[in-house]
């Protein structure tokens, strides 16, 4: 009767547990942007010092620097989770001592969308870029020429990190 009692009380204490979960899925996206050469359009080409600034709102213009990259063809930045805009300033040639640096702004504006990924990893916010104006281009606010000379949106729907979202032709 004791063992039989004993295995019982193993047995409820082993069922109680729960495994170890480790989020192994993707969470929410960042958006891929891919630079091409605008006089060869399938070839692609390596920005130099590209210097990517955040915006913390429209109503706050004091960028926050997310990172610098240099000799890339592929970026990935994030979108805000709790509003439906992001904007970006863009500054090609932002080291250079020989090469006047070049601000263009996007402002990428989108739809959210929260859905649930599992126990382990919650929730995450695929977004839906809006048509026809899911990319706005701006120049800086000293005018210099747009080094972005095209932008091609090729899904509006971010679901993944898996595929390039926008192709930037410079």
């Amino acid at each position: 009767m004791k063992r039989i009692l004993a295995l019982l009380l193993i047995t409820i204490c082993f069922s109680s547990c729960e495994k170890d979960d480790i989020c192994a899925e993707e969470t929410t996206p960042r958006l891929v942007l891919e630079f091409y050469d605008v006089t060869n359009p399938t070839v692609k080409k390596n920005v130099t010092s590209l210097k990517v600034t955040g915006y913390i709102s429209d109503t706050v213009l004091n960028p926050i620097t997310l990172a610098t990259f240099n000799a890339v063809n592929k970026i990935e930045l994030p979108l805000r989770i709790t509003e439906d805009v992001t904007k970006y300033s863009l500054i090609l040639n932002s080291t250079s001592t020989s090469v006047t640096p070049n601000t263009d702004i996007l402002q990428f504006n989108y739809t959210r969308q929260n859905v649930y990924v599992s126990r382990a990893c919650g929730y995450k916010t695929i977004f839906t870029l809006n048509s026809p104006i899911g990319v706005t281009r701006t120049d800086n606010a000293t005018p210099d020429l747009f080094w972005m000379q095209n932008i091609n949106i090729q899904t509006t729907n971010i679901t993944t990190e898996n595929e390039v979202h926008i192709k930037v032709f410079f």
